[in-house]
């Protein structure tokens, strides 16, 4: 067995003893420390013995998210221009009803994606529909919403913020697709919205959305559009 002695120079990581002994089948290696620098702590290599650790986990982790996460929605499609028939759709909402483009023939929809329930952007969001839904209905429109959640975590975001509107489960990402909304970060949806006419006709779409405002950005525009309040 080799003995090896290494030295260490100042500006270097210290242990508190004078001398550490690795012991390997074939190696035995001395690390001694310079005279006077006793219980200098190794506080840095410490740090950097962390820094590694969570390195490597996220090495190993973050490649399996991403895979898992493109197995679970596909490329995306094209957002649909506007001036068109909107594409249809069949989802299911929170309390198990299903909701077709169809079965909103004659209003006014707001179909809005989002990209995970009970996040802070879409928590906003959502509230925001919430607290503007009367005056929305006013005008004729009636608002959905659709992300790649499942149904049991729609229905908890639904009663946990009070939300009076469906919310379609998309997980395999079907909806999203034909309105070009899948593909977004880790591939979520993307936070779009569309505004559909009592005919069927993708009027205006929102690619770029500002959660706290998006409301009352749809209430003016439909009211832009001719959208009528009704009159009690």
């Amino acid at each position: 067995m080799t003995d090896r002695t290494v030295r260490l120079s100042l500006g270097a990581p210290l242990w508190d003893d004078k001398t550490i002994s690795c012991i390997s089948p074939k190696h035995k290696t001395r690390v001694t420390v310079p005279d006077g620098m006793e219980g200098i702590r190794m506080r840095r290599l410490t740090r950097f013995n962390r820094t590694g650790r969570v390195l490597f986990f996220l090495a190993l982790v973050l490649p399996v998210c991403l895979v898992l996460s493109e197995e679970r929605s596909p490329a995306a499609s094209p957002v649909p221009e506007t001036g068109i028939s909107a594409p249809s759709f069949s989802g299911t909402d929170q309390n198990g009803i299903v909701h077709r483009l169809s079965d909103y023939r004659g209003k006014w929809l707001v179909l809005y994606f989002f990209p995970k329930a009970d996040t802070p952007g879409c928590t906003t969001e959502a509230c925001s529909f919430r607290d503007s839904l009367l005056k929305l209905k006013a005008l004729g429109a009636r608002v959905v919403g659709v992300s790649m959640d499942d149904r049991s975590d729609q229905k908890h975001f639904a009663r946990k913020y009070h939300l009076p509107f469906p919310l379609l489960a998309d997980p395999t990402g079907t909806i999203a697709r034909a309105y070009g909304a899948a593909g977004g970060f880790l591939n979520l949806d993307h936070r779009y919205t569309f505004l559909i006419n009592p005919s069927g006709i993708l009027v205006k779409r929102y690619l770029d959305v500002d959660p706290d405002h998006h409301a009352r950005q749809i209430r003016d525009d439909l009211r832009a559009l001719g959208a009528k309040e009704a009159t009690s």
